[in-house]
Parts: C-alpha cells; structure tokens; sequence
C-alpha cells in the first residue's frame, strides 16, 4: 500500500463513516513524579502537554523516563503525584485514577502484543464491547482506515511485520479513542520497512485528526511526525517545542548535540557577533567573552584551494576562515555529503547537498551560511 493509496483510503472511509477521531482531546501532564523504588526517582515533575489533533513526540535515550510518562498517561501505572487531564477531564490526580478502560484511550505497544491465536479481526476487536469484538462494522472501518480491508480472516502469523503493525494501530483506533499513544511504533521494522511504513502512518494520523503521543529514542522520527517534541534526560523535560527550535534554538549543548549533527565552535563574543577560527558568527541574543557557537554541518560551505592558495569558485567572501583547512574525510550517501575538515585544532563536519566536491587530504575554505545562531558557555 502506497502512502497515497493510504491518505485516499483514509479521506473515503472518514466521508461514509463516523468520523473517528471526533472527539480527539488535549492532553495536559502536570507535575508528574514516579518512582519504582525508594529514593530511585523516574519521573521528576514532568510538564508536557497538547492540542486536540496535534502529535507529540516524546524522544530521549533509553531509561530517560518516556515510556513511564506515557504510561502513566495510558492509566497503565500510577504516579506518585502530578496530574492528567484529557479534554478538560482529569484521569489521574488528587481524586483518584480512573483505569485504562474508561479512559478513552488507545495504545500500541512496542511489540504490537496481537494475539497469535486470533483472527485479524478479532484481534482489531478485542477492545470493543464484547457485543460487538466477533462483528462490528468498527472492526471493518479500523481495518480499511489503515489499509488492510479485506483481510480480518487472516492470522497475524501470515502477516508481515508493517502489515502486523497497522493491524495493533487498528485495534487501538476502533474503539474510536480520543488521544492514541505509541511507544516506539517503528522499533521492530528493518530499516526500509521503518521508513514506508513511517511514513504511511504519518500521513495516516495527518488524515485521522487525532490526538496523537508517541515515544522514540530517534531524532528523525520525533522531528518528522511530531507537530511539538519534548525531549527527556533522566525523567526530566529538557526542552518541549516544534523541531525547528529544538533543532536550531536548543537550550542547552547536550540538547545542540542530542538532536542533530553539532559543530562547538570557540568564540570570542562581543554583543552578537563571535570571532572564530572560520570568521565573524552572528548571534541570536548577546554575549560577551568567551562562548561556544553552535554551527550545524549545513550551515557550513567549503571551497577548493587551488595551487596558488586561491580560493576556487569562493565567490562573495562572507564570513569565511582566514586560513585553509583539511579534507580528512569524505562521507557521500547519494542525496548528501559530509566532509571531516581540520580547521587548526578542531575538526568540523560541513554538510552539502551534492556530489563530492573535493577529496580526502585536499585544502579547502570554510565559509560560513547560516543564519544567526546559539552560543553555549565553554566547557570546563
């Protein structure tokens, strides 16, 4: 199933049924704690929260506390204080937790957890009442909505692992949830299949409407499905905004560096301008002394230094190094290429969107591209 057979499949059944995700719902998390033992804390007072019909991505590296807060948003564990509320409703807090059941909201689990001894369709149902978990045509909707129409006969077991996947994400949305969570949905996947099925579930959320939270340890995937991220380092909220700021404003250099490819660049800063080894480095807000200026591999260029010294192909100067440095490594992958260049004492990775340009050990200049930057203290 191609990604546009997925988007059109998902417009037709939304126009002849129910819409779904009608009642998709905020969600709001404030002040969660959680800790499984004594003195050992998961969670420290986490605050993220998001619109009816918009995706978070909670990313962070493996034991941050992710999977925890989502969940603790499923009803599945019981926080040791905080809240949450969904649709203005609040399902844990000082008044008690309401069960997963009552919740109106649906997960898949990391492994899918289908049963192997049922159906298809029986496995899309289980969630439903139990009037309606052996024919409903919730079960069939679910089953079109994510392209598998047709084969509710089928055993998992037949299935292949993209198609066992869409087939957990149906169980979770037949019950017509108002907030759908998923933990690590891409996790079991080959890395060609993770990127189909990526993007066929992408553009099927983008047609449900529903309000969606998933969690990832993969920078690409939090950035391309999610509407806002909020990224977690040892249970605690780093940083919560769209991919843009996360990626270009960080608010910390572990953040810089976390989400993307960083270059620290020394800099002596007055007002908002640093010099650097590569010249003069616009500033997003002022400083003065010594910083570290975050310089993406993108935002970099490099010219060819001909016999002579001169500078190939340079053109306008801009913010460029005075002196050349050297190509140490050339990591061309088809659509992009990336080059290790000694800039003095620091090596810098610059990143274009070509063929190679240069080769292993020849001079080039750098030139600075981007835009007006962050700056970090300098590491002690």
């Amino acid at each position: 199933m191609s990604p546009l057979a997925t988007a059109e499949r998902s417009a037709r059944v939304r126009r002849g049924h129910d819409d779904p995700a009608a009642g998709s719902a905020g969600v709001v998390v404030a002040g969660v704690t959680k800790s499984f033992e004594p003195g050992v804390a998961v969670l420290h007072g986490v605050d993220v929260s998001v619109e009816a019909g918009a995706t978070l991505a909670l990313l962070g590296p493996s034991g941050c506390g992710k999977t925890t807060l989502l969940r603790i948003i499923a009803g599945l564990d019981a926080p040791d204080s905080g809240t949450v509320t969904v649709g203005g409703r609040e399902l844990t807090g000082p008044k008690g937790v309401v069960p997963p059941e009552k919740r109106r909201v649906g997960m898949v689990f990391q492994d899918w957890a289908l049963f192997p001894h049922l159906s298809v369709a029986r496995n899309v149902g289980f969630g439903l009442p139990r009037s309606e978990r052996r024919e409903s045509p919730r079960i069939d909707e679910a089953l079109e909505l994510v392209g598998l129409g047709g084969l509710g006969e089928r055993m998992p077991s037949t299935l292949s692992g993209g198609q066992q996947q869409r087939v957990a994400l149906a169980r979770a949305i037949a019950p017509r949830p108002s907030v759908l969570l998923l933990d690590e949905p891409f996790s079991n996947l080959d890395a060609t299949l993770r990127t189909r099925v990526r993007t066929e579930i992408h553009q099927l959320l983008v047609g449900l409407g529903i309000t969606t939270i998933f969690v990832t340890h993969d920078q690409d995937e939090a950035f391309i499905l999610g509407d806002h991220v909020a990224v977690l380092s040892e249970g605690r909220v780093v940083q919560h905004g769209t991919p843009a700021e996360l990626y270009l404003r960080p608010q910390t250099r572990w953040l810089a560096d976390f989400v993307g490819d960083a270059n620290f660049l020394p800099a002596t800063a007055h007002g908002q301008v640093g010099s650097s080894v590569i010249g003069e480095l616009p500033l997003d807000h002022p400083a003065e002394g010594s910083v570290e200026v975050l310089v993406r591999p993108e935002h970099l260029d490099l010219h060819p230094v001909g016999p002579q010294g001169a500078d190939v192909g340079a053109g306008e100067r801009g913010n460029t190094a005075e002196e050349p440095g050297v190509v140490e490594l050339v990591e061309y992958v088809g659509h992009d290429t990336t080059y290790l260049v000694r800039q003095g004492e620091l090596t810098l990775r610059v990143r274009r969107p070509s063929e190679p340009v240069v080769g292993r050990g020849e001079q080039v200049r750098l030139r600075y591209v981007g835009g007006a930057t962050t700056w970090f203290p300098p590491e002690t």
